[in-house]
Formats: C-alpha cells, sequence, structure tokens
C-alpha cells in the first residue's frame, strides 16, 4: 500500500511541471484581459515618451486591450523601473525601457535601487537610434572642429545641457569631452524638452540629444544641428555628417530602448508580447513612425535583447568610470 502511495506521489510530481506549463500557456491564450500599464521612466514630451506612446498604441490595437503610458521620471531614471521590478509578474505592468535607464545610470549610481539585470525580465528591442549634437541659435558655432576650437581656447566656458543626469546626451557628451581633451559644464534639465527650451534660449550653447525630440526644432532652425552621434548617417537626416567624420574619428555613443517587465513573468507571457512587439517592428506603419522622428525599428528574442543589454551596460560602465560621472 506505501509502495502504491509512494508511486502515486512520485506520478503527481512528475506530472507537475506539464501541468504548469499547460497553465502557463492557457493565461497566455487568455491574456490579456485587461488594460495593461507600461511605465516610462522618463518625463512626458521626452524623447522616450514620445516612442513610447507609438508603441502603446500599435499594441493597443494588436493585442486588443488598452496599453496606458504611466510617465515616471525620477531616481536617476530608476524610479519607474522599480516600481515595474515590484510590480505583480502577471504581465499587466511593463516598462519601455532605455539605454540610460538600462545601461548607463545603473553605473552612475553608488546604491542602484534594483539590480537591472536580475531583477528585471527583458522581453524585446524597439528601437536604435542617434542624438544629434546641436548648438543654440544665437552661437557662433556652425562645426564640430569650431565647438572643440571654443573649448580648448576657453576651459570652463562651454555649457551643454542634457535631459538629465545619466541619459545618453549626459554621458555621449562626457565621451566627446574625453576624446577631444576639451572641458565644459554640464547643466542637467528634467527632460529633453525643458533642455532644449533653455538651449533655443540662449541658457546653454550645446547640447547632444535624441533625434526623437531635436530633430523638428531642427528643421524648424530653433537650433543648429552640426552632427550625429553614430557610425553612420542617420536615413532620415542626410545633410548631416557623424561626429567622426567631422572632426572626432572614432566616435560613436548610438541609443536604443525596449520593453521589460518583472522578472518573474511567465514565460508564455513573454513570448506573447514578444511576438507582438516584432510583428509591430515589421510593420510598415511602425517604420514610417519612428523613421520620421529619427530612429530605426529594431526587435529580436528576449535572449537577444538580455544579451545586448549586458554588452551595453559593460561598455557604458567603462566609458562612466574612465569619465569620472557621477550621480550623488
Amino acid at each position: 500500500m506505501n509502495a502504491l502511495i509512494g508511486r502515486g506521489r512520485a506520478a503527481a510530481w512528475l506530472a507537475l511541471p506539464t501541468l504548469v506549463a499547460l497553465a502557463g500557456v492557457a493565461y497566455a491564450q487568455e491574456y490579456p484581459t485587461r488594460p495593461i500599464r507600461m511605465i516610462v521612466p522618463q518625463a512626458s514630451g521626452s524623447a522616450s515618451d514620445t516612442v513610447a506612446r507609438i508603441i502603446a498604441g500599435e499594441l493597443t490595437t494588436r493585442l486588443k486591450q488598452q496599453v496606458i503610458v504611466d510617465n515616471r521620471p525620477g531616481g536617476a531614471l530608476q524610479l519607474g523601473l522599480e516600481i515595474t521590478a515590484k510590480a505583480p509578474a502577471d504581465g499587466y505592468t511593463i516598462a519601455y525601457g532605455m539605454i540610460g535607464a538600462l545601461a548607463i545610470s545603473p553605473n552612475m549610481l553608488q546604491k542602484p535601487p534594483l539590480d537591472i539585470q536580475k531583477d528585471l525580465a527583458p522581453i524585446s528591442q524597439t528601437t536604435t537610434g542617434q542624438m544629434l549634437l546641436a548648438v543654440g541659435p544665437a552661437t557662433p558655432f556652425k562645426s564640430v572642429r569650431d565647438i572643440i576650437s571654443f573649448a580648448k581656447q576657453n576651459p570652463g566656458k562651454l555649457n551643454y545641457a542634457s535631459s538629465g543626469n545619466g541619459t545618453p546626451g549626459h554621458v555621449g557628451f562626457e565621451l566627446f569631452k574625453t576624446m577631444t581633451g576639451t572641458q565644459a559644464v554640464h547643466v542637467p534639465y528634467k527632460g529633453g524638452a525643458a533642455a532644449i527650451t533653455e538651449l533655443i534660449a540662449g541658457q546653454v550653447q550645446i547640447m547632444l540629444e535624441s533625434t526623437n525630440s531635436i530633430t523638428p526644432h531642427a528643421r524648424g532652425g530653433r537650433v543648429r544641428g552640426l552632427a550625429v552621434s553614430g557610425p553612420k548617417r542617420v536615413e532620415a537626416l542626410p545633410e548631416y555628417p557623424t561626429i567622426a567624420e567631422a572632426g572626432v574619428p572614432g566616435y560613436e555613443a548610438t541609443t536604443w530602448t525596449g520593453v521589460v517587465g518583472p522578472a518573474a513573468m511567465p514565460r508564455a507571457v513573454i513570448t506573447r508580447l514578444n511576438a507582438e512587439l516584432n510583428r509591430m517592428v515589421a510593420s510598415t506603419s511602425y517604420r514610417e513612425k519612428v523613421t520620421l522622428i529619427g530612429s530605426e525599428p529594431a526587435g529580436g528574442t528576449p535572449e537577444q535583447f538580455a544579451q545586448y543589454i549586458r554588452s551595453e551596460y559593460a561598455k557604458w560602465g567603462e566609458i562612466v568610470k574612465r569619465a569620472g560621472a557621477r550621480i550623488d
């Protein structure tokens, strides 16, 4: 009798993984049954917010449930991710993560509030992009070499804006300083919109900002674009050379974004979201929308995105260390 009970228990334990897997599949087939919150760790109107709202609209159509953008700026881009990591891992709270939040800021904080690589589940990359080096309309700078020349002749008198500590524009300009042997004073703002407004007004002289947010101002003549930050020219902005072409050989600072969730999210839900995001990335409507603002679609598997985050975390960690950039 005891042997029979033992065999019954063993069979139940052996069947448990199959039952759990089937439950996960059933959940994913039903998911989502209510609205999804997508946290954006930057302010409304920022470059990340712009693309996040495009993605939210696309996912709303594809999932047939409302995807609501919830802006949670603060904490050096970590507040929104911390909220996401602590949310129920049921697929109804996800986050739109960007290079600044996932690879740069954590390297600048003495005590990050979460472990990016352990507390979050990568779902899919969504864009790659570049930044535009732009100057205020009243400045005399007409080229990258003009900036370098001025900065060397006037150490510490060049003020550069960024959309916040730990953002790509902040660390990207620190890399520019290191590679050109120049000095400049960092003036961080709460979001790209505020920084661009001050650049236009002449409160700061220069800015390295995502093409998503600054391109309309460059096209409208409110700021003067000089060069883009990536390894090649931007398809939508062919008139701008790369910073490497314009006088800083080897310079490269690209941007990227993607969707993440709490670490314990069911694999079946991650797979469902990844599939819909990749269908979105392959669509003409998404490509047209993100290309128009200077980004490029990017997708892939959760594993590929996880590996990319790890490699970018290591790369920018080294740059942050070299530049001595910190967030108090």
